[in-house]
């Protein structure tokens, strides 16, 4: 987002409609390394928490994004890394929710939340949404490729504790990359572990943006409605928050906020039209000046066309 070091969005989100970001590690600062990532291969491969962002300095940033006038239905602590390795989340979460009354979600990768100073920070939130990818130790080392001391047992154990003690929900992500973690015998492992957390919903994904390592494709729709068959009651497929969303009024907007999209995540067309509040015409008209530029590239990923920051 123009003008904000810490802030991104609001993102069109998936799961959480308009998602104002709230980034808390730099980026590509994680414990895993998972081969779906959009953002890349991680850089600082790390379990150690510190204050990776300074928050008073976030919270900043975000007073005057707050005073500006702008809206979004949630406030997502996240991170181009992950947000749980700083070690003054919980102060920036509680903070932040004294400023608005807007909600409070933290989106992590849940591998830490095994260490009790990490979870007991995580009940900060009004919702928490972690991730698992694997039912097995092989397939976790595989897929999300974690630093030495995360085992799949203790990744399980974090997120049922946190299950436990939360105030609010737990939502779990399940991303299936075809090949890796879709089969029979993979999913069954996933169900296993899943009735042992407990969470409120179970959110099934896939690979849907171009992952820069390659190594990461979608699986099919019929695997799909499969894993929620053996995921159980609580699970759901994710689907697109703006499916038959009507266009935004025309409002204000400049260039380098949609270049502050993209280069966070890659966008389609629809994604910068919702997640800004742009008109079509004009978000086009960024996108395309972007390209011919050479600042952005397109990438047709399933029939679908997204615009992703040129390396």
């Amino acid at each position: 987002m123009a003008g904000y070091k810490h802030l991104y969005g609001p993102v069109p989100s998936r799961r959480l409609g308009r998602s104002l970001g709230i980034d808390m590690a730099p980026m590509k600062t994680c414990c895993l390394d998972c081969i779906y990532c959009q953002l890349g291969r991680t850089t600082v491969h790390t379990a150690e928490r510190k204050e990776y962002v300074k928050v008073d300095e976030m919270l900043a940033e975000l007073e005057q994004w707050l005073e500006s006038g702008k809206e979004a239905d949630w406030l997502t602590f996240s991170a181009s890394g992950e947000p749980t390795l700083n070690s003054e989340l919980a102060d920036a979460m509680v903070r932040a929710r004294e400023m608005s009354d807007i909600p409070v979600a933290l989106l992590t990768n849940g591998a830490l939340l095994w260490r009790k100073g990490v979870r007991d920070g995580a009940m900060q939130a009004d919702l928490i949404m972690p991730s698992l990818d694997a039912g097995t130790e092989e397939t976790l080392q595989r897929i999300n490729r974690p630093v030495p001391e995360i085992t799949l047992d203790r990744y399980i154990e974090g997120l049922h504790e946190t299950v436990v003690a939360f105030h609010g929900e737990v939502w779990l992500e399940v991303m299936l990359v075809a090949g890796v973690n879709d089969s029979e015998e993979e999913l069954a492992a996933l169900d296993d572990a899943i009735k042992h957390i407990r969470p409120d919903q179970v959110q099934i994904n896939t690979v849907v943006r171009p992952a820069l390592s390659g190594e990461a494709e979608r699986v099919d729709n019929a695997t799909l409605v499969h894993a929620r068959v053996i995921l159980g009651p609580k699970a759901t497929v994710i689907s697109s928050a703006w499916e038959g969303a009507a266009v935004p009024e025309d409002a204000e907007h400049d260039e380098a906020e949609v270049l502050a999209l993209v280069s966070y995540r890659p966008c389609t067309l629809h994604d910068v039209v919702h997640g800004i509040g742009m008109h079509p015409n004009e978000a086009l008209k960024y996108l395309q000046h972007l390209v011919s530029e050479q600042t952005l590239r397109m990438e047709v990923r399933d029939g679908e066309t997204f615009y992703v920051r040129a390396q």
